[in-house]
């Protein structure tokens, strides 16, 4: 296998997608002059509301195996996917990650963070690496990244109510040992406010399709990425 990983979409998305919806699945990436452009609004994920550890949005996807749970028209629209193609590994325990990037994105609170997603048994486990946020500024910056297998770094985001056959909580060491499903690059956490009043408690429900949310309270702007190295350890 390959030990060193590196994307500069100087020729296309390289299997990199954006997210449009749990019913419309994945989203193409805007290339514009070797980046990938990722702007807002980006869909509320709300697979892990409350009793989960809440909400998120999906700005970059890069499938790491050429199954994961999602129909393959999905994940299709990110065209050839080296990272698959050329059977990079899938243990990313002490991995290095790099990224140059730049935008202007208002935040509300919220971090780019990388996330990690695989299937440990029966269930899909997504854990967010909390302890080292990405900063978004108007000039390019190369940032890195260090996947420690300490539990300190991460946030599991386990399951909202309804999905536990799907997803749920596991140590993020399972996960970083074998992440069979995909990487990616999220804001999290949202502040998900209502805009009028609903008659229970809205965690039971789906963000933005049960009922509107306001959009004041949620990230925007855009994020542009024009290399992702990754170092295998």
């Amino acid at each position: 296998m390959r030990q060193v990983y590196i994307e500069t979409f100087d020729y296309g998305p390289g299997g990199w997608l954006g997210w449009e919806s749990n019913a419309a699945g994945a989203r193409g990436l805007e290339i514009h002059d070797s980046m990938a452009v990722s702007r807002s609004p980006w869909w509320i994920d709300y697979n892990h509301a409350p009793p989960g550890a809440g909400y998120l949005q999906i700005l970059y996807s890069l499938h790491t195996r050429e199954n994961p749970p999602f129909p393959a028209q999905y994940w299709e629209l990110g065209g050839t996917n080296p990272f698959i193609s050329q059977s990079f590994p899938t243990d990313f325990r002490n991995a290095r990650i790099s990224l140059r990037l730049r935008g202007e994105l208002e935040t509300k609170g919220a971090d780019l963070v990388m996330l990690v997603q695989a299937k440990v048994g029966p269930i899909y486990s997504c854990h967010a690496l909390v302890g080292q946020p990405l900063k978004v500024s108007p000039e390019w910056s190369e940032q890195r990244l260090r996947l420690d297998v300490d539990p300190s770094q991460w946030k599991c985001l386990g399951v909202r109510h309804d999905r536990t056959n799907f997803y749920g909580w596991t140590e993020v060491a399972d996960v970083l040992r074998d992440v069979n499903c995909n990487i990616l690059f999220v804001l999290f956490p949202l502040n998900v406010v209502p805009i009028e009043p609903v008659p229970r408690n809205p965690h039971l429900l789906k963000a933005g399709e049960d009922y509107r949310v306001d959009s004041s309270k949620l990230p925007e702007g855009i994020v542009m990425i024009d290399e992702v190295r990754i170092e295998f350890a």
